[in-house]
């Protein structure tokens, strides 16, 4: 891996993207489009950015399939959800508390105002009140204690862990190797990168983003200025 975060620390400083492996480069891309002629190409040269510029302007991404990524990421369960809603091209292995009793790890948002306009989905600014953040924070850390105190009852008490996850809250952390395609990645930053996503999932992306850069820095330039 050339010029690369190997993990990006992500939100409070709990979640993280880290990369795990890949296959390919942007010659994958390359070769991928030019075996269409029968033809490959050794190395990468210059009018090879030209042809991979074209390629993803012209929305022929199956050439950007051939390469993979593996990455582990740590998120809170909701975020997890949003990014688990993009399956063409991945497959993931999430940590499982039917298994583990590992003392849960609680996200502590940035907390911001409501949507405007009638929207029906995402925030405003960061609240700026401290006093109101103060209140918002006890409030929040006072449910997450009283969910956390009876997650470890539950195990105390001998109950199956299957069962006992289900009183943790959505902010709750967990953990899971995901693998996929660059043209896959690159469809979740786009749509997760845009200004209305949720601005927790846009932290997800852009440390993504970061990654993938760095292995593919032709092919992701190139897909993301689509």
């Amino acid at each position: 891996m050339v010029e690369n975060e190997v993990s990006t620390s992500v939100l409070d400083g709990i979640g993280f993207v880290q990369y795990v492996s890949h296959m390919g480069s942007d010659l994958t891309v390359v070769n991928a489009a030019r075996v269409s002629f029968h033809k490959e190409s050794m190395e990468f040269v210059d009018k090879d950015e030209k042809l991979i510029s074209y390629l993803a302007k012209h929305n022929h991404w199956t050439p950007f399939a051939h390469p993979q990524i593996t990455l582990r990421i740590k998120a809170p369960i909701s975020i997890r959800t949003q990014l688990f809603k993009h399956k063409q091209g991945f497959v993931e292995n999430e940590v499982s508390r039917r298994y583990v009793t590992d003392a849960p790890e609680i996200y502590k948002p940035l907390w911001r105002t409501k949507p405007t306009q009638n929207a029906k989905q995402g925030s405003e600014g960061f609240v700026e009140d401290v006093l109101k953040w103060e209140t918002l924070d006890q409030a929040y850390y006072e449910s997450i204690h009283k969910a956390i105190n009876c997650y470890n009852l539950l195990i105390d008490q001998g109950i199956a862990p299957e069962q006992a996850r289900f009183v943790l809250p959505q902010g709750t952390y967990t953990e899971w190797w995901w693998t996929g395609s660059l043209a896959a990645y690159s469809r979740v930053c786009k749509l997760r990168s845009d200004p209305h996503a949720q601005w927790e999932v846009r932290e997800y992306s852009n440390a993504i983003g970061r990654i993938l850069k760095g292995l593919f820095p032709v092919s992701w330039k190139a897909l993301t200025a689509v």
